[in-house]
């Protein structure tokens, strides 16, 4: 007898936060009449650290540190043991989002060290004979908006060989010139990044400009941290050798769930920064980095 099971929130979007109640329905379809020992659903909020190759066996003391954390987890009975009828049931259910104690239910991420996930797992026992079914649904929270004002922090840069650090021979780099300014560097996530460059001038053909931003996750407690940055994504604003003295303008989106506001704890961290990345005609990359401030209002 084929049995399905679903889980179905009343919002579209899935996006909650603390306080809020989620609601929706457990669906389930099947031909006839079937027995059950019960459903039951589950909530849970668990943020999961885990350590890059090169730090593993570095820190000993990191495997206690890198448990998951638990933010959230409660249960509810959604149906007594007893008959479903066949065809199709819809079970309605309310769950508060509410923490235990004085944890913090932080912003929904997935990171590649660091991933925070909120779930419901609905369960239907059945017996012996037949399979016990379960669904999971993830859904998203969202951080309470800021309650100070975000004042922007215009940036400008001017980009020359000296102004380079993580070369030896200065001397033996073509000469360029390249300024621009981003509009802020504290950034409002649901609102995109932005700014512009120019190319000044060039001694060797510009072959593309790149916007690439960043995460840097640090996971690990008082006896050493494992620091790491990896992309998330990165935008072609400009291919081949651009006009000089033209502005072109930089405009980012940041993704959703690959990002969330900075979020800095005693035993995680997670930070962002964008890089400027003028590629030359010889493959040759110039770089410029700048942190950024990202919050929710």
């Amino acid at each position: 007898m084929s049995v399905s099971l679903d889980i179905k929130l009343k919002r579209a979007n899935k996006v909650y936060h603390e306080g809020e109640t989620v609601a929706g329905v457990v669906m389930l379809s099947c031909k006839e009449a079937m027995q059950h020992h019960g459903i039951s659903l589950t909530m849970e909020g668990i943020v999961n650290l885990q350590l890059s190759s090169k730090s593993v066996g570095v820190f000993e003391a990191f495997y206690n540190s890198v448990k998951p954390i638990q933010l959230i987890s409660s249960n509810i009975e959604v149906a007594k043991a007893g008959k479903v009828p066949g065809g199709k049931t819809e079970i309605p259910f309310e769950f508060p989002l509410l923490t235990k104690g004085n944890k913090v239910l932080y912003e929904t991420y997935h990171g590649v060290f660091v991933n925070i996930q909120y779930s419901l797992r609905c369960d239907l026992k059945r017996s012996l004979l037949a399979k016990d079914l379960s669904r999971t649904c993830e859904f998203i929270v969202h951080s309470q908006p800021q309650k100070s004002k975000v004042v922007p922090t215009p940036v400008n840069f001017t980009i020359t060989p000296d102004t380079l650090q993580n070369t030896r021979e200065k001397s033996s780099l073509p000469k360029f010139l390249i300024r621009g300014h981003l509009d802020a560097t504290n950034c409002v996530i649901s609102q995109p990044l932005t700014g512009e460059v120019v190319v000044e001038n060039s001694e060797v053909p510009i072959k593309s400009i790149e916007l690439q931003l960043v995460r840097v996750e640090t996971c690990g407690c008082a006896e050493g941290y494992a620091r790491d940055a990896t992309e998330i994504q990165n935008i072609q604003i400009a291919e081949g050798d651009v006009c000089h003295g033209l502005s072109i303008p930089i405009y980012m989106v940041f993704p959703r769930l690959f990002t969330c506001p900075t979020l800095e704890t005693t035993n995680f961290k997670v930070e962002f920064e964008i890089n400027i990345v003028i590629v030359l005609h010889d493959d040759h990359l110039i770089t410029e980095n700048f942190p950024l401030k990202l919050c929710r209002v």
